[in-house]
C-alpha cells in the first residue's frame, strides 16, 4: 500500500466540506487535482470512500470510518513532526562522549566544567575507556561521539583533528639523559622503558617512532595509566616516553621532563560514525570540546619547541 500524506489531507478536507471545489480552494489544489487524489486513495485502499452526485458528496461506510479516525492520526503526526523540527533549536538534553584515559583526565574535565557554565541545559556524560573500547562504543552507537588518539584506520568514521601534542621523556633528575634540555630518540637505545601498554592509542605511535629511529630498548614494564608510569620511574625502574597531556598540571616534582627530537606528535581527534549525523545538542558538545582543545594548542606547541625542565 502506497498511501501518501497529501491524499489523506485531501480526503480529510473533502470529508469536512463535502465539496471538491471548496476543498481545493482551502488546500490550494484545483478541483480535478482533488478528484485525482481521492481516486488514487480509493485505488490504494481497494474501497470506495465517497459517493459523488451532481449536487453533493456523501461518505460511504468505509469513508465514515476513515474520517472518524483520520483527524487524530494527522494531528498526532503533525505534533511529532513539530517536535522533531524543534530539535534544531533544542538546548536541553544529555550527550554521551567516550574518551581515552589521558584525555579523560587532562582535557575532558575542563570541557565538562565549561559545558556546565556556558550550556547549562546540556549534560555532558563522559565514559572513560581505553581507546579500543572508545572506538567500539562509537561504532555501536552507545555514545554520540568519541575523543581519541588518531586511530589510523577510520574509513567508517567521520573524524576531526582538534589537537597535536609532542611526546616527551620522563626520567629521574639523576639520570644521564636529564643533563640535556633536548634528548634524541636515538639516545634511548639500550634503556629500560616503562610505557603505556598496547591498549593505549599512544603506544602504537611510540613504537613506530622508536622503530623509525632504529632504537632498540628493553621494554621493562607495560602499564595502563600514566600515574603508574611516574611512580615506577620514581622508583628507579626505568625511564618513559609519554604524551605531553599526560603530565599533571602541577608538574612532576622529583622527576625530569625533557623534549624529544625529532619531534613526534600524536593527533587528538573527535570521531563519530560516518553515516550517523550528530544531533544539534551533540554538535554543540563537539564544538565546545574542539574549542577547548584549540585553546590548548599554543601551549603544547611551545612545550615541544623549547627546552622544558620539570626537575
Amino acid at each position: 500500500m502506497n498511501v501518501t500524506l497529501r491524499q489523506l489531507q485531501v480526503f480529510q478536507s473533502v470529508a469536512e466540506t463535502r465539496n471538491f471545489s471548496r476543498s481545493g480552494a482551502l488546500i490550494g489544489l484545483t478541483q480535478p487535482a482533488v478528484s485525482r487524489c481521492i481516486t488514487e486513495l480509493e485505488g490504494q485502499l481497494g474501497l470506495k470512500l465517497l459517493n459523488r452526485t451532481t449536487r453533493e458528496v456523501e461518505l460511504t461506510e468505509a469513508g465514515r470510518r476513515l474520517a472518524a479516525r483520520l483527524g487524530r492520526v494527522l494531528e498526532d503526526l503533525d505534533t511529532a513532526l513539530q517536535d522533531v523540527q524543534g530539535m534544531a533549536t533544542e538546548r536541553r538534553g544529555r550527550v554521551r562522549v567516550a574518551s581515552s584515559p589521558t584525555l579523560s583526565a587532562n582535557l575532558m574535565p575542563e570541557c565538562i566544567t565549561l559545558c556546565q557554565r556556558s550550556l547549562p541545559g546540556l549534560q555532558l556524560l563522559m565514559l572513560d575507556r581505553i581507546q579500543h573500547d572508545v572506538l567500539d562504543s562509537v561504532r555501536s552507537g552507545e555514545v554520540d561521539f568519541g575523543v581519541v588518539i588518531d586511530p589510523g584506520e577510520r574509513e567508517d568514521l567521520h573524524s576531526e583533528a582538534i589537537l597535536s601534542e609532542p611526546f616527551c621523556l620522563v626520567c629521574l633528575p639523576s639520570h644521564p639523559l636529564a643533563s640535556s634540555d633536548h634528548v634524541a630518540w636515538t639516545d634511548l637505545a639500550g634503556q629500560s622503558l616503562v610505557l603505556l601498554d598496547h591498549a593505549s592509542g599512544s603506544r602504537r605511535l611510540i613504537d613506530r617512532a622508536l622503530d623509525s629511529q632504529g632504537v632498540r630498548c628493553d621494554m621493562a614494564h607495560d602499564v595502563g595509566h600514566p600515574t603508574t608510569i611516574f611512580r615506577m620511574v620514581e622508583a628507579g625502574l626505568g625511564i618513559s616516553v609519554v604524551p605531553t597531556l599526560a603530565l599533571p598540571p602541577e608538574g612532576l616534582p622529583g622527576l625530569a621532563v625533557r623534549a624529544l627530537y625529532p619531534r613526534v606528535d600524536r593527533d587528538i581527534m573527535l570521531v563519530h560514525r560516518k553515516n550517523r549525523a550528530l544531533s544539534p545538542l551533540a554538535e554543540s558538545a563537539w564544538a565546545l570540546i574542539r574549542d577547548v582543545a584549540h585553546q590548548r594548542q599554543p601551549a603544547l606547541q611551545g612545550q615541544g619547541a623549547a627546552p622544558g625542565r620539570a626537575d
